[in-house]
């Protein structure tokens, strides 16, 4: 049976979602089950945590660390100040 999986997710309350990011949400299924179930306010500081990095290294990590928090059960960025933009 072929499922169609939704290619479209929620961003966050201040933040666009970012095409990498939501690239890897959708091909990881356990962090877009948490992903689906979180805040916008949640999603809002995943994304900033993920895009505040200054270098491409850096973003890169962040994505494969945020999969595995997410895939993990994380609900929100851990040891971060939070966004700055709510």
């Amino acid at each position: 049976m072929n499922r169609m999986i939704k290619k479209v997710i929620l961003g966050g309350t201040v933040h666009k979602m970012p095409d990498d990011w939501q690239k890897a949400i959708i091909a990881t299924p356990k962090a877009r089950a948490i992903w689906d179930d979180i805040t916008p306010l949640a999603r809002n500081e995943w994304i900033c945590w993920v895009t505040s990095g200054k270098k491409a290294d850096t973003r890169n990590i962040r994505i494969k660390k945020g999969l595995s928090k997410l895939s993990g059960g994380m609900r929100r960025p851990c040891c971060w100040a939070g966004c700055i933009h709510r």
